[in-house]
Formats: structure tokens, C-alpha cells, sequence
């Protein structure tokens, strides 16, 4: 019996083409198993992508710490102890001056002198009107005195023996104001000498000889140069923490940062209502003479903080109609607004008591787009700055980098 060559092997090859069949079905399946999850991933990752780029990038910053101690610096003159203008107490002509600016004098050391020709008729009158009473005087008590004895032998009529007694009394008057007038006029007589009423320097001179002088116009200043005074008007934000005895420090411009230590003197108490300021008055030796009334200076003391406020850079506060307030960024990256109560005013940076912490991250310069509740992307100030860098090209890089692509010969 023949058989039919591949007969045997037909059952094989069908099974063997159903397998191949079915591998090949399970690869394809599998294939786009994969493929579907490979566009799917690719579908979430460009989702998200999409979505953080959706996010708007803020400038985050942080809150630090004030200073426990704030340290004040106020401006301040320098003033004499004592600032003295003086006057003529009589009108004259200035016959002679002895002192001018710059020259120290003692008290009851003479300045000037003031002619008066008139004063000298007017002493020479009132003397010869004391002379006059004190004759009257005399005549009346010794007329006074033989009517006394003839009173007590009934010699004289009591009536007349009265009018020599009031005539007696009233010469002794007349005595005692021509006297008192007399005074006066010499003591109008030292008036024509100016003279110190307390030591110190000559600060200006306004006369020179043959000047008239009235009694409004001043013929010197003078000024008390050790100790010198300085007032400070202290803001009502820190009224209670100056102390007297309380110690300063003074610093002069061109004393190249050198300061002179000080302490206060007298504090006023109570506000100017004017501005809002406390008076305080501050005592500087100045033995050597060395630093010059009228001179600017800057005192500067520390007071104890009363709260423990936040330093925060200034373009972080937004100014609205709603008031004071700053962008925070919670932990979730959302945008929050916060009202603030604000403290000092540094210029580049403020100090905030109330309102934020030190763990909240805030935006610098927030754009008028972003809304609350809105997710943003955070930035930190620092990291922007290095980001530029890196982006920034280096001048040695770019050199580096053309002789490489040079090719060589």
C-alpha cells in the first residue's frame, strides 16, 4: 500500500500554523496593550505638563526676624548751656567796646560802654535836690526841737506845736524820695556798662563805637560752650523708652563715624500736640572747647522691642482700598490674602507686627491678576537669582566652546 507523500505531516503543520497564529494574535494584542498604555502615560504626562505650566511662577520670599533692641537715630543741633542775648538797659551813644566774637569772658567782665550825657544833668540835679531836702530836714527838726521845749512849758499853743511836728515829718520825706531818686539814677548810671551776666563766649557783636543805642536792639550773644545742650523730639512710638540718665550715643558728619557718648538730661513731661513728639534734652562735656554750638548732629539710643515683629522686603505689601495687606502662599501652593498691621519703615524693607508668621511664604512684587484660592507656582528669590546665572553665558565658555568646533589642520 502507497501513501501520499506529507500525509502524515498535514495534522502537524495545522497545529503548528494554529499556534503560530495564536502567538502571533497575542503579540499583536500584546503590542497594543503596550502602545495603549504608552499614549495613555504619554497623555497623562502632557496633561501635567500642560498643567504646571498652566501655574503662574511667583517670587517667594520669607519673613525674618526684627531686632530685639531698635536702634533710633534722631537729628539734633548743638546748643549752648546757656544762650544769652544782651541788652542795653539805656538809650545812648556806645562810647567804647571791649570784647567781640570769639573771646571768652567771665561773668561781670566789662563788654561796652554807653555814653549818656543827659543821665549825668539828671545826677547832678537829683544830688542837689537830697542836698536841698536833707537842709529842710535839718531846719525842720531843730525848729521841732525848740517847739518841744517850749510845749512842755505850756510856752506854746499845742495847735502850732503840730504843724512844726508834720513839717518836720514831711521834710524827712521829701529827704527819702529825693534819696530813692537819687538811686535810681545811679544805678541808670551802671547801666552804661554792658557786662557778662554769665561766663561763656562771645557768639556775636552787633555795635561799634558811636552806634545809638534803644533798648530793643541786641549788642551781644553770648553762649555757655561746656556743657552744650542738644533736644531731640522723640515720636510718640517711642515716648516711654527714654529714661533720664538714659545714655546716647552723638555722632558728627565729619567725624567720619566716630561718636561721643551722652546722656540724657531732662525729659519733658508730656507730648507736643503739635507733632506728636516728647522733648528731651540731652547734656554733652565739652571741656576742650572742640565741638561748635549750631553744629548738626545725629544722637542715636536703643530701645527694648515690645513685640516680636517681622522684617519683610517692601514689595510685598499691596495697598488698596481694603487696606494694608500681603500674598501668602499656603501649603497646598494657593494664593491667600492677609491683612497686616505695619510697624517701622526701613526704606527697601518694613517691619510687620501683625498679620504673618515666620514659617509663611509670601510674593514679592504680586501681579494684579492673581485671584484668591488661585495655584501658583513658588519661586524662591534666591533660586531665581541662580537660575540667571546659570542661564547667562560665560565669556570663557564661548571661547572654549569655538575653539572645539574649529576644526584642526
Amino acid at each position: 500500500i502507497f501513501s501520499t507523500p506529507g500525509a502524515e505531516n498535514s495534522p502537524r503543520t495545522l497545529a503548528f500554523a494554529k499556534r503560530a497564529g495564536l502567538g502571533v494574535f497575542a503579540f499583536l494584542l500584546a503590542a497594543g496593550g503596550v502602545r495603549l498604555l504608552a499614549n495613555q502615560q504619554q497623555a497623562d504626562q502632557l496633561q501635567q505638563r500642560t498643567a504646571e505650566s498652566l501655574k503662574r511662577s511667583v517670587i517667594a520670599v520669607r519673613p525674618k526676624s526684627g531686632e530685639a533692641a531698635r536702634k533710633i537715630s534722631l537729628p539734633a543741633s548743638l546748643k549752648g548751656n546757656a544762650e544769652t542775648p544782651i541788652y542795653a538797659r539805656s538809650n545812648g551813644y556806645v562810647s567804647a567796646w571791649h570784647k567781640t566774637i570769639g573771646d571768652v569772658v567771665k561773668k561781670g567782665e566789662l563788654l561796652a560802654t554807653i555814653d549818656v550825657p543827659e543821665l549825668e544833668h539828671e545826677l547832678g540835679q537829683a544830688r542837689a535836690q537830697r542836698d536841698l531836702a536833707k537842709s529842710r530836714l535839718d531846719l525842720a527838726q531843730a525848729t521841732l526841737k525848740r517847739w518841744d521845749v517850749l510845749r512842755k512849758t505850756d510856752s506854746a499853743a499845742p495847735q502850732e506845736y503840730e504843724e512844726k511836728h508834720s513839717a518836720a515829718l514831711q521834710a524827712k520825706a521829701d529827704l527819702e524820695g529825693a534819696e530813692a531818686n537819687l538811686k535810681r539814677l545811679e544805678q541808670m548810671e551802671g547801666y552804661r556798662r554792658i557786662v557778662a551776666p554769665v561766663p561763656g563766649v562771645i557768639t556775636r557783636r552787633n555795635v561799634d563805637v558811636g552806634n545809638l543805642i534803644n533798648g530793643s536792639q541786641e549788642l551781644f550773644a553770648l553762649t555757655q560752650t561746656d556743657p552744650l545742650r542738644l533736644t531731640i523730639w522723640v515720636p510718640q512710638t517711642y515716648a516711654d523708652d527714654v529714661k533720664v540718665g538714659q545714655e546716647v550715643n552723638v555722632r558728627f558728619p565729619e567725624a567720619q563715624g566716630k561718636t561721643v557718648p551722652a546722656r540724657i538730661g531732662h525729659v519733658a513731661g508730656a507730648l507736643d500736640p503739635v507733632n506728636r513728639s516728647r522733648q528731651v534734652d540731652i547734656s554733652l562735656p565739652n571741656k576742650a572747647g572742640k565741638l561748635l554750638p549750631g553744629a548738626y548732629a545725629e544722637v542715636g539710643f536703643s530701645v527694648a522691642g515690645k513685640s516680636k515683629a517681622l522684617i519683610v522686603p517692601a514689595n510685598v505689601l499691596v495697598v488698596d482700598g481694603a487696606g494694608t495687606h500681603v500674598v501668602a502662599v499656603d501649603t497646598e501652593s494657593r494664593i491667600d490674602f492677609r491683612p497686616v498691621k505695619l510697624g517701622r519703615d526701613f526704606g527697601r524693607e518694613v517691619e510687620v507686627l501683625e498679620g504673618v508668621s515666620a514659617a509663611d511664604v509670601l510674593v514679592a512684587s504680586p501681579s494684579d491678576l492673581l485671584a484668591a484660592g488661585e495655584v501658583v507656582k513658588p519661586v524662591e528669590a534666591e533660586q531665581k537669582a541662580e537660575i540667571r546665572g546659570a542661564e547667562k553665558p560665560k565669556a570663557a565658555d564661548i571661547s572654549g566652546a569655538g575653539s572645539e568646533a574649529k576644526p584642526k589642520s
